[in-house]
């Protein structure tokens, strides 16, 4: 791998140096999801396949990056490659339906909060996933922990808009 390719990787997998913030890195790291879904939305055209293989091209990006920052760093999941956390965030944010779930500050808040809950506490198999090889073992958790938010806030939202 090239120098400036490794260089590269580790800048994503950083989250653009985000994840050099020495409080809560992985928190600060999450943030840069919301955006990225809503680039990713403006990009899908609100078409759901697009979104998927969009969401799916930045997941594999994370695992290459990931890997070379494990190497980087010299250790499995260094807390400063947040990469994973923003990459989780499209997952989240998949169930999203105009009128029962839309993409607003309530459920933008409410997805974070989700995700963090999960990515944090780490139910099974989230846990497990992170035992896998290299970049996937990083990622995998952090997209397992994205469905759990994703399915809560799903019914979180459609709940309300019942009762709205």
């Amino acid at each position: 791998m090239t120098q400036f390719r490794q260089r590269l990787l580790v800048l994503i997998a950083t989250g653009l140096g985000v994840g050099y913030i020495r409080f809560a890195p992985g928190t600060f790291g999450s943030l840069l999801g919301l955006p990225l879904v809503w680039v990713l939305r403006m990009a899908a055209d609100f078409q759901p396949a697009l979104y998927i293989v969009l969401a799916a091209a930045v997941f594999l990006a994370g695992v290459a990056a990931s890997t070379a920052a494990a190497a980087h760093f010299g250790r499995h999941d260094p807390p400063s490659c947040v990469i994973d956390e923003i990459a989780a965030f499209p997952v989240v944010f998949a169930g999203i339906i105009p009128g029962i779930v839309p993409f607003n500050p309530v459920s933008a808040v409410l997805g974070f909060a989700l995700f963090r809950l999960f990515d944090i506490w780490k139910p099974p198999p989230v846990r497990a996933l992170e035992r896998m090889p290299r970049g996937w073992g990083v990622m995998a958790d952090d997209l397992m922990a994205g469905v759990y938010a994703g399915l809560c806030m799903w019914g979180v939202m459609a709940l309300l808009s019942r009762l709205a």
